[in-house]
């Protein structure tokens, strides 16, 4: 877990970054109000020690930008720690109405600190299991519709900020019904979580991929152009269709159909477009018979296929 220690003095900031080192943790320091805030917008940051006065920015306006930064982007929850300079009740109110989590008063005891440090591991760590619970399709495993068009949105913003493509795909199973209908909605359960786990193993470690209703899948592929899409689309078609899925009413030829795109940086458009475009792409994989793979390259303008 990645701790901030913002501290405006050069040699207690030191010292603190030795020993939460030695506690286990990775560390990054900043002196000065600004710079914790500009590390904090990077990301990655779970617990941030913030002195009450800094340069620039003090630790009670930095927490505010923080609880600001946060909900603006729905990023992950920061644990905030606040160094007082002494056991001021005002300062403490004061604090805690800016959004610190806890506070810790000058001369520091590093015991007392290392026990609130591993407080707020354990609540950072309960907040996401609950958070992956609730952003997860419990049948898939894979994100829900609302989480993957989060991410959907974050990769599309990341993408326009680096000028890089992002790539959009869906994923739907051809004659699904047909199976729910003749097999039994048992089997249907058992086609879709193997699909899922299937497209899951035959995805890079980034991408993110999460069920957009049905037996729709939604993938997004961040840091693509259209040749790296059509690789890992034919991956997840041959990893589908390359081995029956077995079920209670016996192994299964399961085949999928895919339609992709890749996000166009002429303006910024939101992820409903480039779904819209995938879902086109979808369209025309089935109607040319199903098991097979179109990818549509978005313009300003028009679709070129």
């Amino acid at each position: 877990m990645k701790v901030l220690v913002a501290e405006g003095d050069a040699d207690s900031c030191k010292a603190l970054e030795s020993d939460i080192k030695e506690w286990g943790y990775e560390v990054i320091t900043a002196n000065k109000g600004q710079d914790a805030l500009e590390l904090i917008k990077k990301g990655g940051i779970r617990i941030a020690i913030l002195d009450w006065k800094m340069p620039e920015i003090n630790g009670r306006e930095l927490c505010r930008n923080i609880r600001k930064e946060i909900q603006e982007r729905k990023s992950e929850n920061i644990y905030v720690i606040l160094l007082l300079g002494k056991d001021s009740e005002n300062d403490i109110i004061n604090g805690l109405s800016a959004g610190a989590d806890d506070y810790i008063v000058k001369p520091i005891n590093f015991l007392e600190l290392k026990t609130l440090i591993q407080n707020g591991d354990r609540i950072i760590k309960l907040e996401d299991s609950c958070i992956k619970l609730a952003s997860f399709d419990p049948l898939t495993k894979l994100w829900n519709r609302n989480k993957i068009f989060q991410i959907l949105d974050e990769e599309l913003n990341r993408g326009w900020r680096e000028n890089t493509h992002t790539g959009v795909v869906m994923i739907d199973v051809d004659h699904f019904k047909k199976i729910n209908d003749s097999y039994g909605h048992l089997a249907g359960d058992a086609v879709l979580a193997e699909v899922a786990s299937r497209i899951q193993k035959g995805l890079r470690p980034y991408d993110k991929a999460g069920r957009y209703g049905g037996d729709e899948m939604c993938v997004v592929l961040p840091k693509c152009n259209l040749n790296i899409v059509k690789l890992i689309t034919e991956r997840l078609r041959l990893s589908v269709c390359g081995k029956n899925i077995k079920t209670d009413a016996g192994l299964l030829n399961v085949t999928i159909s895919i339609g992709g795109t890749i996000s166009d940086n002429s303006s910024h458009s939101s992820g409903n477009i480039f779904i819209k475009i995938s879902d086109e792409a979808l369209y025309l994989a089935k109607e040319k018979g199903r098991n097979r793979i179109v990818i549509l390259e978005s313009g300003p303008q028009s679709l070129k296929k």
